[in-house]
């Protein structure tokens, strides 16, 4: 009895806490809920993260693709049925053979980031005497963001090699 009795009066003395600086708390305010936080999680839809693209096909019509922020080029023309998912099946830089190359104007290529030399020679390795287009990008390598909405991307033929 004695004994919840002290834990009461202790209990009443710490849940204040208004003596304890912000910092020393065991929930520091970043991590209170609040209401702000609550109507911003609640703000946040599927439809945010969505990037619509348009790709060409090597026959020249137009299709819509969808693809998620965060998610590859590649991964949204695989879902749009536009590169075999077969052929290529790793994101992996290391295991890319060019399959899943795409070419872009120079507007988009600006907003993307430098390719890095390991996409170099991997594009360089499967062109045509050794020089690959300045439009080429693997799509393995191309995280989509909300400012490439609304992108243009042209699916070339593949390979009479690539064809199964």
């Amino acid at each position: 009895m004695a004994m919840a009795f002290s834990l009461r009066r202790l209990s009443r003395n710490l849940l204040p806490a208004r003596n304890i600086p912000p910092s020393c708390r065991v929930f520091p305010a970043q991590f209170s809920v609040t209401s702000e936080s609550k109507t911003e999680s609640r703000t946040k839809k599927v439809t945010d993260r969505l990037v619509r693209l348009i790709a060409i096909d090597p026959e020249g019509s137009r299709h819509s693709v969808v693809g998620l922020t965060g998610q590859t080029l590649l991964k949204a023309l695989a879902n749009a049925n536009l590169i075999d998912p077969e052929s290529h099946r790793l994101e992996d830089i290391y295991a890319c053979s060019a399959e899943c190359e795409v070419r872009m104007a120079q507007e988009w290529l600006d907003k993307l980031p430098p390719p890095s030399e390991d996409e170099i020679y991997v594009l360089k390795s499967s062109a045509l005497r050794g020089e690959y287009d300045k439009h080429a990008r693997l799509g393995c390598q191309i995280l989509l963001n909300p400012e490439l909405e609304g992108m243009v991307v042209a699916v070339p033929e593949p390979r009479p090699w690539d064809i199964p």
